[in-house]
């Protein structure tokens, strides 16, 4: 019977300065504001925005995009987030800049997707 081995996870810590940069896109619900933060070539984190405060799609986009943050930080690669995310649907779909949004899910990785291509994505996370 084979050992199970323990496996330790990392943390990585959020600096106290990061680059962003926020782009808009339009969603079915409206104007989505989507911020990644980058440390040097590595993404740690990624905001988004969304209506007004307390309503309940902009408090699905916090828990989402925390979760995501989250899971940057401990080095899961951000291609895995933008092939679980990419082509979501809802209801309200839209077309931005030529492009048909899905969701506000598929909007955050087609961001996380061009975000990547432009800053070395051989390196979007550690």
């Amino acid at each position: 019977m084979a050992e199970e081995q323990e496996v330790k996870l990392v943390k990585h810590h959020r600096p106290e300065q990061t680059q962003t940069k926020s782009i808009r896109c339009e969603t079915g619900c409206g104007h989505l504001y989507v911020t990644p933060g980058w440390d040097g070539d590595f993404l740690v984190e990624i905001f988004a925005s969304l209506g007004k405060a307390g309503s309940c799609p902009r408090a699905m986009l916090q828990a989402l995009t925390r979760s995501v943050s989250l899971g940057l930080k401990y080095g899961i690669p951000v291609e895995e987030y933008i092939e679980e995310l990419i082509d979501i649907k809802c209801p309200y779909t839209s077309w931005d800049n030529g492009k048909q949004i899905l969701s506000c899910a598929d909007a955050i990785a087609r961001v996380l997707q061009d975000e990547c291509r432009n800053n070395k994505p051989d390196k979007v996370s550690k």
